[in-house]
């Protein structure tokens, strides 16, 4: 999927401008620049929304272990704090903390999943549109619109800065990936485009500068309890924006900002497992107890 626009209010304005949700306005582009059709763009979002149903379903096995061993296991007991009652996040958003974590643990088990936008940041979309399909009056459809939605707004990121975080850090990540599932969030529950371009805004400065610190190089910790709190981050952004609260930097300048802080981060903290807690004693000593040898 591609789509032709180089920013993302040129998005809102034209969603505006047509009294159209983004979701269609990406659909109508996409099915033009990929010389396809609206309904097979569909199909492929219904699939990648069963994959990343699957995904979230298999990471919640009590008995899931990645070949490191470093990561499991932890989705499937804060679903269980979860169900207890006793937690301090509620359902919806207690849902949405474990099945990121799920996602991600397939990932690490090297099962299939969605990279989202990326493989290390591919929890928070499906966690947060999980959670709102099983808590509140929600359909799969409006699940693929959010789809639609969050790959609009992610391809103009993709293009203005990164999504990479050898590039620009975990910022470029699951920042990206923040502010896509907070942009697609509101809206499925109702907000208007300029609303989805403020909540994106709001979700990308939170994670303004996040390094990416892989320890032993594996996309597993911190990057299970990262998409965790991405995911939080992004349902906590929703509504900020569907309460009208604005960001007052807009969403475009924000993401040039997030690509020039990637590009000042130092290499040792843009996924060299150099720096940040890649570099703590207890990561080398897991490192070496993986590999050996320190890899770095």
């Amino acid at each position: 999927m591609s789509i032709n626009f180089s920013s993302i209010q040129q998005l809102i304005e034209t969603a505006q401008t047509k009294n159209q949700p983004i979701s269609q306005i990406v659909l109508q582009q996409s099915a033009i620049d990929t010389k396809t059709t609206e309904e097979e763009i569909i199909s492929k979002m219904q699939a990648s929304l069963e994959v990343m149903k699957s995904s979230a379903e298999e990471g919640l096995d009590p008995n899931a272990r990645s070949l490191s061993g470093i990561t499991g296991g932890e989705a499937y007991k804060l679903k269980q704090h979860i169900d207890s009652g006793k937690s301090l996040s509620g359902k919806l958003l207690g849902q949405a903390l474990y099945s990121s974590m799920a996602v991600m643990t397939t990932n690490a088990c090297m099962g299939r999943i969605v990279a989202a936008p990326t493989a290390g940041s591919s929890g928070i979309i499906p966690g947060c549109l999980f959670a709102i399909l099983t808590n509140l009056d929600i359909t799969e459809n409006q699940l693929i619109s959010g789809l639609l939605n969050a790959s609009g707004i992610g391809m103009v990121i993709a293009r203005n800065a990164s999504v990479s975080g050898a590039v620009g850090g975990c910022q470029a990540e699951c920042g990206s990936a923040t502010a896509m599932a907070a942009s697609a969030l509101v809206e499925i529950r109702g907000g208007t485009p300029a609303m989805c371009g403020h909540a994106a805004a709001h979700a990308l400065k939170s994670l303004m500068g996040l390094v990416c610190d892989p320890v032993a190089g594996l996309v597993e910790e911190p990057c299970v309890t990262r998409n965790a709190a991405s995911s939080a981050i992004a349902i906590i952004s929703a509504d900020m924006a569907l309460a009208g609260i604005t960001s007052i930097i807009p969403i475009d300048e924000v993401v040039i900002a997030m690509g020039e802080v990637g590009k000042m981060l130092p290499e040792a903290l843009r996924e060299t497992a150099l720096g940040g807690i890649a570099n703590t004693p207890t990561a080398r000593r897991i490192e070496k107890e993986l590999f050996g040898t320190n890899k770095t």
